[in-house]
């Protein structure tokens, strides 16, 4: 009976799952996050030209000038690469002001949005299921002669099956005869839970097996992925994603987990390019302002980096503890972190990558020195490796080719932050002075003059910067600077800890200066 169930279920799921991707339209509504127009034409550009996502939604007709702005420019650049019929708008039930106004932005697809419950339809409208129906239809015939293609949101359809779905089933019926391509059904409020959604889907699919549905999930119960997923066994041709989750209140399904376990639970089939999850990952924290949790799956800091020690043996014994999500799937490196519980097998891992080979006995006391600043919270990094193995093993290492040999930072009302610097550099000293937007900005402007001036040599860009109290630590803690940098096509990461913040980012700069100026002399 479990097994014949299991066939019928998956033999439900549609061969291919369309990805629509809401990041400019409902993302857009996350609390805080509002994109310029030139933002957000980047991230459209991402999403249609390197993810890959069937469609996009990017905005709501009728906000504002700025709004129609970036709708334009979407509009045309999606045009030009013949994929402007991916490109949606939001438009409201308004006698056809919104269809106008994404007809003058250029565009051709407008997203309707209807009332999906009947609670909706007459305490918030104040209007009869009929009347409202006409409504629609009005607007969807209008859209049709100025030769666009109508979506239909039916808002609240959760609550709509839930506690009316006799109203549900009246608009269905007058409505799918008309020209509209998708019946995209929302779960507005976030209230479902898995098997409501496989319910409520199988009647909707029962009843009109011809039509397209798609599921739009809200995540206020963390329950976003988990129903999408039962969205598309249930039949749904189509899902509703952002980038990392954005969305109002807890947010929507985020792209990459629907897409890893479409792929790997259900084996269905999508456009997604899953290579470039990470980087629209990226570019949409950087924009939104939106910090992705580095727990996050698939595009957080942290989840392929190993910490235990016994999982790094077991990658070394034929990949022990891999699953099918290897983060060079999604453009990424596994990573073995640096710590109290790392052992043997993770400090050996980031030798390896570091190409230096120690004796057991040195790996054993490398190891000690590393479990014993993971018991006072501080962060090893895989640059600090040589800087260790030099102190515990009391190696005649090499000076550091990189000194600094005095600065001055200064700070006044009404003027921008100033920096002098004097370093030395293979012996030679070189000194000069900057302004910028804070201390440390000025301090590494003036470091990038000398490395243009006087090396001709380009200064890496930085990436990250993240500043903390070592955790477990009091607010009159050390200060803990962890900096990022771009460099020959990767990423350079280095740490520094002092009680001064500037002093502890300047700590970490010289450290990464002085790893370039080996890799440098190595060559």
């Amino acid at each position: 009976m479990g097994t014949t169930q299991q066939v019928n279920d998956y033999q439900r799921i549609p061969p291919f799952v369309e990805i629509m991707d809401s990041t400019l339209r409902d993302g857009e509504q996350t609390n805080g996050v509002s994109f310029l127009p030139h933002e957000k034409l980047i991230i459209a550009r991402k999403l249609l030209h390197d993810v890959n996502v069937d469609r996009i939604e990017v905005a709501s007709a009728g906000v504002s000038d700025g709004e129609k702005e970036a709708v334009s420019m979407i509009c045309r650049y999606a045009g030009r690469i013949g994929k402007l019929d991916r490109v949606e708008v939001l438009g409201f039930v308004d006698g056809g002001k919104s269809v106008d106004w994404i007809a003058d932005c250029g565009g051709r697809v407008v997203n309707l949005l209807a009332k999906g419950s009947l609670k909706h339809c007459t305490q918030q409208l104040r209007k009869t299921p009929q009347e409202h129906i006409a409504d629609i239809k009005s607007v969807v015939a209008y859209a049709a002669q100025r030769d666009m293609s109508v979506n239909l949101y039916l808002e609240d359809w959760s609550n709509g099956m839930k506690d009316s779905p006799d109203y549900v089933y009246q608009l269905m019926d007058e409505l799918t005869d008309t020209p509209v391509a998708r019946f995209m059904l929302p779960d507005t409020l976030g209230v479902m839970n898995p098997l409501q959604v496989i319910e409520y889907f199988r009647k909707m699919i029962k009843r009109y097996p011809q039509v397209h549905f798609d599921y739009h999930a809200h995540n206020d119960y963390d329950l976003a992925v988990s129903n999408s997923l039962a969205a598309v066994l249930s039949g749904a041709r189509g899902l509703h994603v952002t980038v990392n989750g954005l969305g109002e209140r807890c947010g929507n399904a985020p792209m990459a987990s629907v897409q890893a376990i479409l792929k790997d639970q259900f084996h269905a089939k999508t456009n997604i390019n899953e290579s470039q999850l990470n980087g629209i990952s990226r570019m949409v924290e950087s924009y939104s302002g939106i910090a992705v949790a580095p727990n996050q799956p698939i595009v957080g800091e942290y989840v392929f980096t190993q910490v235990a020690g016994v999982h790094a043996d077991g990658d070394s014994k034929d990949k022990l503890y891999y699953n099918e999500l290897v983060p060079e799937r999604f453009g990424r490196k596994r990573e073995y972190a640096l710590g109290k519980n790392s052992g043997k097998a993770n400090i050996a891992k980031n030798l390896e990558k570091l190409g230096l080979e120690l004796t057991p006995e040195q790996t054993r006391r490398v190891t000690q020195r590393i479990i014993e600043l993971g018991d006072k919270k501080e962060i090893v990094t895989q640059e600090d490796l040589p800087y260790i193995v030099s102190d515990v093993l009391k190696h005649d290492a090499p000076e550091d080719k990189v000194k600094l040999v005095s600065y001055v930072v200064s700070t006044a009302y009404g003027l921008k932050p100033g920096a002098n610097v004097r370093v030395e550099i293979n012996g030679q000293q070189y000194e000069a002075g900057a302004t910028g937007d804070g201390q440390y900005d000025a301090f590494v402007k003036a470091l990038r003059y000398i490395y243009k001036k006087y090396l001709n040599r380009t200064f890496p860009i930085l990436a990250n910067y993240q500043v903390s109290i070592p955790p477990g630590g009091r607010t009159d803690a050390l200060v803990q600077t962890v900096i990022s940098w771009h460099y020959n096509d990767g990423i350079l990461r280095t740490r520094g800890l002092d009680a001064d913040q500037t002093e502890a980012a300047i700590k970490a700069t010289f450290k990464m200066l002085n790893i370039i100026e080996s890799n440098k002399n190595e060559k």
